[in-house]
């Protein structure tokens, strides 16, 4: 793997961490700003909501300059975004740093990707991919814990003049490390969006919101599920936290490379054995070994996910892929959104703290049905869904060589 591949996992760190670090320094940053914590709470939405717009936005912005450059222009705004939330006279402020700092996250990953895809050989791009999303996942593991505990310790600003180093680090990784990839021939803004007229393409995205909204079911109402129903002390939630972002990381390391062998029957694998294993988690969640174990393996299987869903829509896409593989990671977002509050209505109509349970399960074996559907229309259209391993058509190279 090239070492360009570092540049982008570093900023993917970065963004992983600043993405979820906030929710473990709500109380500092409310007791601050004299606000309530759901108050606070809009400094998770907002960043989400963010990343959901900011995705197609600032990919449309970047469809007239290099793919190098742009990232370069992301990591820069995530770096001003960061240091606007540490520096922040008041939670206003704070919001307005947290949504600039979101504006960079969609587009920073759905442009990544293509650029990781197009780093390595054809039969790889599932595993570079991955890759860059390591850092993500290792952000979960490292990043959030270590931020939480300094911004406990020392102050919340603190750990965002942190990230915002990070992401600094990251630029400088990928000005160095990034070939300066030449931007193709007749690849225009209609060129993009038509991509989304391609029904496997919306399939894809539609298995990326109902698959990783299922693991967002669950891990969502984590906290209180485990201290109310499995009878963990409220400090031993960032352990369960730090087991879940292991999860992530192997699941999504072995999704990257299962997924270049035959992306279909790892997506049916994993998203099948998500469903069942959120199911039993209504179970597991009333023992604490059970249930930290299956806290562990719903990071696995939701990560499994990942390389081979972006990887689908970069399949799909081809010839205009940068778009929908930035709108892929906003569809990520979105599942994390519509799964928080379908775990939030079962939950507020007295079913239990393990009730986001079945929704999770629910969600994810509809992703599994679709993954059957996507893969019953090609078979139709007699296109193979497995990858291709030998040279990438002249559209496709010429699309994703940027």
């Amino acid at each position: 793997m090239p070492l360009a591949l570092l540049a982008l996992a570093i900023g993917a760190f970065g963004i992983g961490t600043t993405e979820f670090v906030i929710m473990g320094l709500l109380p500092e940053v409310a007791g601050d700003y004299g606000v309530s914590i759901p108050t606070a709470g809009y400094l998770v939405t907002g960043y989400a909501l963010g990343v959901m717009f900011g995705a197609p936005l600032m990919t449309v912005l970047g469809t007239k300059i290099s793919r190098k450059r742009m990232l370069m222009l992301l990591m820069g705004l995530f770096v001003i975004g960061n240091l606007l939330s540490a520096l922040a006279p008041g939670f206003g402020v704070m919001l307005i740093g947290r949504i600039v700092a979101s504006l960079a996250h969609g587009a920073f990953f759905g442009i990544g990707s293509v650029v990781a895809a197009d780093l390595v050989a054809p039969d790889k791009k599932a595993g570079a991919i991955a890759m860059m999303f390591t850092g993500l996942t290792v952000a979960n593991v490292v990043g959030v814990p270590l931020g939480t505990l300094v911004g406990q310790s020392v102050g919340w600003r603190v750990t965002f003049g942190i990230v915002a180093a990070l992401g600094v680090i990251g630029l400088l990784g990928i000005a160095r490390l990034v070939p300066d990839m030449p931007k193709p021939e007749g690849v225009r803004l209609r060129h993009e969006l038509a991509a989304f007229k391609n029904v496997q393409v919306l399939l894809a995205m539609a298995m990326t919101v109902l698959g990783f909204g299922g693991v967002f079911a669950a891990i969502t109402y984590i906290a209180p599920m485990m201290t109310h129903v499995a009878g963990f002390a409220d400090g031993s939630v960032t352990w369960l936290l730090v087991l879940f972002g292991l999860g992530m990381v192997g699941g999504n390391l072995v999704g990257g490379r299962f997924a270049d062998r035959a992306l279909m029957p790892m997506l049916y694998v994993s998203l099948g054995a998500l469903a069942v294993v959120l199911a039993l988690f209504t179970l597991t969640a009333h023992d604490k070994v059970l249930s930290a174990v299956t806290i562990a393996l719903i990071g696995a299987l939701g990560f499994a996910t990942v390389p081979p869903l972006q990887k689908r829509v970069l399949d799909q896409a081809h010839g205009a892929p940068t778009l929908a593989s930035a709108v892929n990671i906003g569809a990520f977002n979105l599942g994390n959104a519509l799964s928080a509050w379908l775990g939030g209505l079962v939950i507020a109509a007295g079913l239990g703290y393990t009730a986001p349970n079945w929704v999770g399960a629910a969600l994810a074996a509809g992703a599994l049905l679709l993954a059957v559907l996507s893969a019953a229309l090609e078979r139709r259209a007699g296109v193979p869904s497995t990858v291709i391993t030998g040279p990438a058509p002249a559209e496709q190279r010429a699309a994703v060589h940027h």
